[in-house]
């Protein structure tokens, strides 16, 4: 038997409800990756990159440049120049260093002036102050130089800092257009600068990056700005600029095995120019603080090994005779962690924070010696650039009798004659060292002066502090003398 369904028919108002909402669910369904879409693109910023034409336009006539000449015979450039540079840099006719100009005829005899470099720098008063890199006018017997409206004009140096590497010159003009002063404490990691300078004698070139880096300890007076802004010789000198038309560095340096841009580049920044720019302006010289000692950094496994705890500081590798340091009783191995209350936490930290101090005046140094803090309270020298560190003595040498110690040092008690070329009161000089302590690095004639935070004064001594730190099984340090300075060690013992 088959049975059929019956068709209930279907009102008509029912059947055009259905394609209604029907099409609506379609039309609902194609609208929507759209709508989707525009919001999220509504969503997302967009993100310009900076226009730099009008910031170049309005700060490039306070930027120079700077042409030096001399008349004694020439040095070899300071950067190797690509041969395909120089022959680019021929078509267009430009001298380059220390090569004679083929536009002057022939080179004469030694008086005839000669190019001797080229570099930029950047007005800063509109009477004619100009700064740029000591580098830049160092040794020169005349400094030329141009503007944007191409006038040329002679200036005279008022003053170069070497160890800063910033000059100072001026030119005989009033009204200049001269450049504004930024502040670098606001200079982000990240953010857009720009420079102006005379690569290569290419005047008024503008190149563009982000600042890399801050604070980097590439010298002993200065932390330099770290960039990827293209600097090339002929750079020196020139203002590196944020996007305020505010001048934030010097640039000066740069990483190159080439001597030409490889991405890194370094400037002054310009708040420690400045102060140095001011004394040369005033007297034509900086005047620094000294206290006389060889400072290392301290690392982390020395830092705790010595109960200092966090790396910080600057370790003391050798007092100057009769310096300052050495009349206030600052000692080989001490670790210097504050000087009038400002914390060194780097070694770097040191000699800006004296050399800024005024010599004649008192400081308190905070020192780390042997497990304790101490309070040394110097007067500050004058630092002189002939100042160096004497030397304490010649290699002491080998006395009778070696003793090997628990730690695979054999060692023996330093000679009343070692002790005075040294200027020693202790300690006992290692004759030979294996195991742990050759893997420390400890060599024949090293000197030991202390263990741990114990001074060694003899042979029988060291033995003793040696066998009661090797039964507490952790790693020992040493404070070791090796020629004129000192070092910690770490003698990691065997577990």
């Amino acid at each position: 038997m088959t049975h059929t369904k019956k068709m209930i028919p279907v009102p008509e108002w029912a059947r055009r409800l259905s394609l209604t909402l029907g099409g609506l669910v379609l039309a609902a369904a194609a609208l929507w990756p759209q709508a989707g879409s525009a919001q999220t693109a509504a969503a997302t910023p967009t993100v310009q990159l900076p226009d730099f034409t009008e910031l170049a336009a309005r700060v490039s006539p306070a930027v120079v440049n700077i042409r030096t000449t001399e008349r004694r015979g020439s040095s070899a450039s300071p950067h190797e120049m690509d041969p395909n540079m120089e022959e680019f840099l021929r078509r267009f006719g430009i001298p380059m260093p220390n090569r004679p100009d083929p536009r002057r005829g022939p080179r004469g005899d030694d008086d005839e002036p000669r190019q001797r470099g080229v570099g930029s720098g950047f007005i800063v008063s509109a009477d004619g102050f100009i700064m740029t890199n000591a580098h830049v006018v160092d040794d020169a017997d005349e400094v030329i130089v141009t503007l944007t409206d191409r006038r040329e004009l002679k200036a005279r140096i008022i003053g170069a800092d070497r160890r800063t590497d910033v000059a100072v010159v001026k030119v005989d003009a009033t009204g200049l257009p001269f450049v504004k002063i930024g502040d670098v404490n606001q200079l982000k990691v990240g953010e857009w600068v720009m420079a102006i300078g005379s690569p290569f004698g290419l005047d008024n070139t503008v190149t563009a990056g982000i600042v890399s880096a801050k604070q980097r300890d590439t010298g002993d007076y200065l932390p330099f700005i770290q960039t990827d802004v293209a600097i090339n010789p002929g750079n020196s000198g020139g203002p590196l600029l944020n996007l305020r038309g505010e001048v934030v560095g010097i640039n000066s340096q740069i990483f190159s095995r080439s001597g030409g841009f490889m991405g890194i580049s370094f400037a002054i920044p310009i708040d420690e120019a400045q102060r140095v720019a001011e004394q040369l302006r005033t007297s034509g010289r900086v005047i620094r603080g000294r206290i006389g000692v060889t400072i290392a950094p301290v690392n982390k496994e020395v830092a705790e090994a010595i109960g200092l705890g966090a790396p910080r500081g600057a370790l003391v590798q050798n007092v100057e005779a009769d310096g300052p340091a050495d009349k206030a009783g600052v000692q080989a191995g001490d670790i210097i962690l504050k000087v009038d209350g400002k914390a060194v936490e780097k070694s770097g930290d040191l000699p800006r924070i004296v050399g800024g101090t005024k010599p004649g005046s008192k400081s308190s140094l905070q020192v780390f010696r042997r497990g304790k803090l101490q309070e040394v309270a110097v007067t500050v020298g004058e630092f002189e650039p002939e100042a160096r560190p004497q030397r304490a003595g010649t290699q002491p040498s080998p006395a009778p009798a070696p003793a090997k110690s628990v730690l695979g040092i054999t060692a023996t008690d330093l000679t009343d004659a070692q002790k005075r070329a040294l200027k020693l009161d202790g300690g006992v000089r290692v004759e030979a060292a294996e195991g742990a302590a050759a893997r420390a690095g400890l060599r024949e004639g090293d000197v030991i002066l202390a263990l741990g935070n114990t001074d060694i004064t003899d042979l029988k001594q060291f033995a003793s502090v040696a066998a009661n730190l090797e039964k507490a099984g952790k790693n020992i340090s040493a404070l070791v003398r090796r020629g004129d300075g000192v070092t910690w060690v770490v003698i990691r013992l065997a577990r």
